[in-house]
């Protein structure tokens, strides 16, 4: 992860430049300098690894800023940003001479910039996509499992339970419907997200997003089927790695959708929980989401296997289906339709009652997501891969 520094005297400009570098994905800190009044950090231990000089008109006290800061540090990596791209002769001197070593052109374009860090973090051995450290992809095996009801309970155990930080994102389609379970009334969603991209970065998403009492905070889905339509499934994770900069767990709730269009979001994942029920359709559609994920060039360890609705009566089917697909069932969440069903109708959680099966279940669940213990004494499956994993911590 890279720290970053963008020195401005443009605050708009400035902006889109936040909001191009927090969406890369790469950078881990951006402190942003006023030119020319601010003051530079007090040692070389406290500078970023990489400045962006967001010129103005007048260039010079931004080169100066650079040969100043320089000195402090010679490795620092300079980067200007200028509409005069490519610069004239004279300019071109003058940032080389104070240690500029590349030009990005303004609007500085996404796809530029990060492949500009993307070098700069394999130069400096640095980790180069810490998105597996957070996201976890939540996915229906088919449609109807439950997909979006594991998705809610989970996010609700790690903020709750975990005291993790989390967000969870509802990019299901056609239409989202984690607010209903939360019963919340989201304001805006992720289609106000993609409209406004150019400027999207920490501050402006935290303005987009509705927080539970639990302390679960959502990005809201689509409310309308042909909202999609104006969504470019391409560069949504953007979207993903704003919210990585602020939360310690990202949760995606994909629905049962499934095509190659998502592939680098997948890709992304350090986990990829996928919500089979122990039935014909829904076991034969998993082994099928399965081989896909393993054609995407994802590891087999990524993809987790959730049972919902499991009773005691499914164990020789699940036994026979983990020796076909050749890896354990990661958890499974016990049939009770009575307390599933009025929580979604009410919108409530499955959390009240801590003696409850289903609901210390997903504690358990969210225990180890999050890499901490849950102490559970109902007894368990007898399915040997519960739980059989090591997360990252």
């Amino acid at each position: 992860m890279l720290k970053v520094a963008i020195a401005s005297s443009d605050l708009t400009s400035s902006a889109q430049l936040l909001a191009g570098l927090e969406q890369t994905g790469l950078v881990s800190t951006v402190f942003q300098w006023t030119i020319p009044s601010d003051r530079i950090p007090d040692s070389a231990e406290e500078m970023p690894d990489v400045v962006f000089l967001d010129l103005a008109r007048e260039p010079e006290p931004f080169f100066a800023f650079a040969t100043q800061i320089r000195r402090m540090r010679p490795s620092l990596k300079l980067i200007a940003c200028s509409a005069a791209v490519p610069p004239q002769p004279s300019m071109l001197l003058e940032a080389m001479r104070s240690g500029v070593q590349d030009f990005l052109g303004k609007p500085v374009q996404a796809e530029s910039l990060k492949d500009l860090l993307t070098r700069i973090a394999q130069d400096l051995n640095t980790k180069e996509f810490p998105a597996q450290d957070k996201l976890i992809v939540v996915m229906g095996s088919k449609g109807g499992v439950g997909t979006t009801t594991v998705a809610v309970n989970l996010g609700v155990q790690l903020a709750s339970f975990a005291h993790k930080r989390t967000v969870l994102l509802d990019f299901a389609r056609p239409l989202g419907n984690v607010h209903l379970l939360l019963d919340l009334h989201p304001k805006f969603g992720i289609r106000d997200a993609m409209d406004n991209l150019e400027r999207l970065d920490s501050h402006f998403l935290a303005g987009l997003l509705t927080k539970h009492k639990t302390k679960l905070e959502i990005l809201g889905g689509t409310t309308q089927p042909e909202e999609w339509q104006n969504v470019n499934v391409g560069v949504l994770d953007r979207v993903v790695n704003v919210t990585q900069n602020v939360f310690d767990i990202v949760l995606l709730d994909m629905g049962s959708q499934f095509s190659t269009e998502w592939s680098t979001i997948l890709r992304m994942a350090r986990m990829i929980l996928i919500v089979a029920e122990a039935n014909v359709p829904s076991l034969w559609t998993l082994e099928r989401r399965l081989l896909a994920l393993k054609g995407f060039g994802i590891p087999q360890d990524r993809a987790r296997i959730i049972i919902n609705r499991w009773h005691k009566g499914d164990d020789e089917v699940l036994k026979s289906i983990q020796k076909d697909i050749n890896r354990p069932i990661f958890a499974s969440l016990p049939n009770d339709f009575r307390k599933a069903s009025q929580a979604v109708n009410l919108g409530t959680p499955i959390q009240e009652n801590h003696n409850n099966n289903l609901s210390s279940r997903y504690r358990q669940i969210a225990g180890q997501l999050a890499g901490i213990d849950a102490v559970v004494t109902e007894k368990k499956s007898p399915l040997s891969g519960l739980f059989s994993f090591p997360t990252k911590k």
